[in-house]
């Protein structure tokens, strides 16, 4: 199977391009940065810089789009996080269009924070869309790309929790603060985090690639939430730290605006539909997880 992979130089798609070509399949990431993304991959990946380089593609991998929680979430900010998204799907779909053999599936990214802010609400993934920007922002990019459809291209949506893995994201900027005994909850750390392995995640969208029964919206995050501050403790005790201190909500605000309500809101998201279809998570819970990273 050729795969085509956007963001496929980033935290996810790394993993997820060295992952296929071991599976034997072929892999093709489309980059702004061709020399930047060789650098990163390994050898045996395909890059290019435009769609029209890429051909005969029976898969595609849609991860592209900018960090959220990379800056305040100024107006000009919103737009780009809109633009990263929307565009590059609307710009997918277009190519796929014009193929003369069109991919036969669309792996697409969004995120838990289609739900919006929930308090301590179970969610699968027939509950109802959030109405803040972060949730609106995942409606339309799932929008987008729920129009593949029309072209016979099977969808499937995952919405995607907190990503660990200590190689990047979110987890690897934690671990200084927290190595150096300074960890703790952001805010009450009542707030609850749903979060998936990177491995775990790879897995999942290996899966649905082969999986010609899947399709729609899938959960991708373990099936076990934790509270921030069990997650704190959690980690603390990984990497046998303690992980008292808290982040005041007011510090958060102040320092990031809007966007420290991805911080200090939260939602309890369970994958309902992948592992009521046979998906097995590697990790299901949190200290095992961390066991297996930091030994």
């Amino acid at each position: 199977m050729h795969v085509l992979i956007t963001g496929g130089s980033g935290f996810i798609g790394r993993a997820l391009a060295r992952e296929l070509l071991a599976d034997g399949h072929r892999v093709t990431v489309l980059t702004r940065n061709a020399t930047r993304t060789r650098a990163r991959l390994p050898e045996a990946a395909g890059v290019v810089e435009t769609l029209a380089e890429a051909s005969a593609v029976d898969a595609v991998v849609n991860l592209a789009g900018e960090n959220l929680a990379e800056g305040r979430w100024t107006p000009t900010r919103k737009q780009a996080l809109r633009d990263s998204r929307l565009d590059t799907t609307r710009t997918l779909l277009a190519w796929m269009e014009a193929q003369p053999r069109r991919p036969g599936v669309l792996v697409s990214g969004s995120a838990v924070g289609w739900y919006g802010p929930r308090g301590d609400e179970t969610l699968g993934e027939d509950a109802a869309p959030g109405e803040d920007f972060a949730a609106q922002l995942c409606c339309d990019w799932e929008a987008e790309a729920v129009k593949a459809e029309a072209l016979g291209v099977r969808v499937c949506r995952i919405r995607t929790g907190l990503v660990l893995d200590p190689e990047g994201g979110a987890l690897a900027k934690m671990l200084l603060p927290f190595r150096l005994g300074l960890g703790g909850p952001l805010g009450d750390g009542r707030q609850w985090m749903s979060w998936i392995v990177r491995a775990d995640l790879v897995a999942l969208i290996r899966w649905l690639l082969g999986n010609q029964g899947a399709q729609g919206a899938y959960n991708a995050t373990a099936p076990n939430p934790v509270t921030n501050a069990e997650f704190a403790r959690t980690l603390g005790h990984a990497l046998h730290r303690p992980a008292l201190l808290p982040a005041p909500g007011f510090a958060l605000r102040l320092l990031f605006g809007e966007m420290a309500e991805l911080l200090l809101t939260g939602q309890r998201v369970l994958p309902a539909r992948a592992t009521a279809q046979g998906f097995q998570f590697r990790y299901p819970e949190l200290a095992p997880a961390f066991a297996a990273m930091f030994g």
